[in-house]
């Protein structure tokens, strides 16, 4: 075994568990609390697994041969950064791989540490390293560190000054400082499926760290158990430990009991992070892919877990132009109406305006050629074509406007009984322009079947 990898054997005692003489303090030790529990502890935390084999649903990373199985069996010095949802076991393998080293183990939480202690922690790593004695550095929620804070760690990992094993539930890529990233390998965690959930559940009731035997349950209560969690192993033993508290010795836990003890599952939705990005970016979708069930449960998910109405409803009137534009000329005018309804309304009546507005929208005839035709306008401007406005187009309502040649041969429209004329509008070099291509869905067909004809009228070609 290669002494200087990051994860040792986990037979490798850990040196500085205990005072070092060398270093003159005490070195933090995490594994009697973490692995010895007190016996009235909550499940989920008598339940931890103690070894790599019992964690279970990540096989794409603990599986023979893969990325962090071998970190742990010595092949590599980087450090890692763990990103999953909650409950699937970030911080259970950071401090698993940490038992497994043979080197000093320094926690730090994010939401109570700032730059001083990072430094703090640096500073002895250094001092412990000319001694021989290497540190890793596990530090949870690390989204949370500013971008400060994390600064103050790049140059530690970049010299390998301390091995850092960081765990997150956010988006690294929006979260962790792309110079930290690269120093790292990002190994992404996830939510555990209903089989792997079963597993977790049927050891938490035989086990001696867990109910040992204690109560039985049905199949048809694991099942609940299992959907209340929504793939986290934490929340499913929380619940599992909540409803067998009704449940004489004995006894036998049913999906009633479960129903009477748990009266709902906690949808998982962080309104900054990936969660708020997942399911607004599937709602919107949903909508204009015209599935109205699909769109319906992405806004009882967001409405469930507390997301701003103004902005649901900000989403939808985006979406009237961006997708269902002239195909309903309706959309929009209900978007807008919804909108101001949230505001004066509030929650939670205002669900009712927001599914409202969200069927009408779904339902809706849909067309992006609004959207296309603005961005092939700003493109040709962009480009440089925002040639000189024709003259006769021009303000003429000032003095001396006339005698620049301002507004002189404006034709008035509505002066033609058909209320068009032949008459240049687009500035010369943009004579062949077409930005607007209408489609023939919904209400859109009428201009597709008109346009042609008014561009050729307007243009002069007929």
């Amino acid at each position: 075994m290669n002494q200087d990898s990051l994860f040792p054997s986990a037979e490798t005692p850990g040196p500085n568990s205990h005072n070092d003489a060398a270093a003159g303090r005490t070195h933090s030790s995490h594994s009697q609390d973490y692995f010895h529990p007190s016996h009235d502890a909550p499940l989920a935390v008598r339940m931890r697994p103690r070894s790599l084999e019992e964690v279970v649903g990540q096989d794409h990373i603990l599986g023979p041969g893969k990325p962090l199985r071998r970190l742990v069996e010595g092949s590599g010095e980087a450090s890692v950064i763990l990103y999953g949802p909650p409950g699937t076991g970030k911080t259970t393998i950071a401090s698993l791989v940490s038992a497994a080293t043979g080197h000093n183990f320094v926690g730090l939480s994010a939401l109570n540490s700032g730059v001083k202690e990072v430094r703090s922690v640096i500073a002895d790593a250094r001092r412990d390293l000319i001694h021989g004695i290497r540190t890793v550095l596990f530090i949870d929620e690390v989204h949370r560190f500013s971008k400060t804070q994390q600064d103050a760690l790049l140059a530690a990992v970049e010299n390998r000054t301390v091995l850092l094993v960081a765990a997150t539930t956010e988006n690294p890529s929006f979260s962790v400082v792309a110079p930290l990233l690269s120093r790292s390998l990002l190994i992404e965690l996830h939510s555990l499926d209903t089989e792997a959930l079963t597993e977790v559940l049927r050891r938490a009731l035989v086990d001696e760290r867990g109910l040992a035997n204690r109560i039985r349950a049905t199949d048809e209560a694991i099942a609940n158990l299992v959907q209340l969690a929504g793939g986290d192993a934490r929340r499913a033993l929380t619940y599992l430990d909540a409803a067998s508290e009704a449940v004489p010795d004995g006894g036998k836990l049913t999906a009633a009991l479960v129903a009477e003890n748990i009266n709902r599952a906690v949808t998982r939705y962080d309104r900054d992070g990936d969660e708020h990005y997942d399911v607004t970016s599937a709602f919107i979708k949903s909508i204009r892919g015209s599935d109205v069930d699909a769109a319906l449960h992405y806004l009882a998910r967001m409405i469930d877990a507390g997301e701003d109405p103004r902005f649901i409803a900000r989403r939808l009137v985006i979406l009237a132009s961006e997708d269902i534009g002239l195909a309903d000329n309706t959309a929009l005018s209900t978007a807008v109406a919804a909108h101001q309804a949230v505001q004066f309304i509030g929650m939670p009546e205002a669900q009712l305006t927001l599914a409202h507005a969200t069927i009408h929208l779904a339902t809706a005839a849909k067309s992006n050629a609004v959207t296309t035709a603005i961005f092939s306008a700003l493109a040709d401007v962009r480009q440089g074509k925002a040639y000189p406005v024709p003259a006769h187009l021009r303000d003429g309502h000032y003095e001396g406007a006339k005698k620049m040649g301002r507004a002189v041969g404006y034709k008035y429209p509505h002066d033609d009984p058909r209320g068009v004329v032949a008459q240049r509008y687009i500035p010369e070099g943009l004579d062949t322009a077409v930005y607007y291509h209408p489609t023939t869905h919904g209400a859109e067909q009428r201009l597709h079947d008109f346009l042609g004809r008014l561009r050729r009228i307007v243009r002069g070609d007929s």
